[in-house]
């Protein structure tokens, strides 16, 4: 689930600039002065939508396919979401783990001068296929 695809719906503001709505985030909307501005606070806002759900355990929709999506007014655009660069933009602070090794390892990786949170962060990312 790491790039999601969602259509949004940018309507053309009175004032200038445009606001955002998405059909399958009601709660979801955002704004801003250009279609640049407005495509940036789209991706922001949909992290925010996603954080959330997912925090109080709610469901992530499947995206309206595009044909479903009835148009009054407004300009149907798709936004792409990467969850693994919000999450490395917005969840970077440490967490403390507590893991065992033998001793033998540790004596030998301290005599080397190892960083183990360093380490340790490569294999995960290696393991789980993320790249830096």
């Amino acid at each position: 689930m790491n790039k999601l695809f969602y259509p949004a719906v940018f309507h053309k503001a009175e004032e200038g600039g445009f606001w955002v709505t998405f059909p399958d985030f009601p709660e979801c909307f955002t704004e801003g002065d250009d279609m640049p501005q407005a495509y940036e606070m789209a991706v922001e806002a949909m992290g925010l939508a996603l954080k959330s759900r997912k925090k109080e355990g709610e469901v992530i929709p499947q995206p309206t396919e595009i044909d479903k999506i009835c148009l009054d007014d407004g300009t149907l655009v798709i936004v792409e979401f990467d969850m693994l660069e919000y999450q490395k933009k917005h969840n970077s602070r440490a967490v403390k783990k507590t893991l065992s090794i033998p001793e033998w390892l540790n004596e030998e990786a301290t005599a080397m001068g190892v960083n183990f949170s360093q380490v340790l962060q490569e294999a995960l990312m290696n393991k789980l296929n993320i790249s830096k």
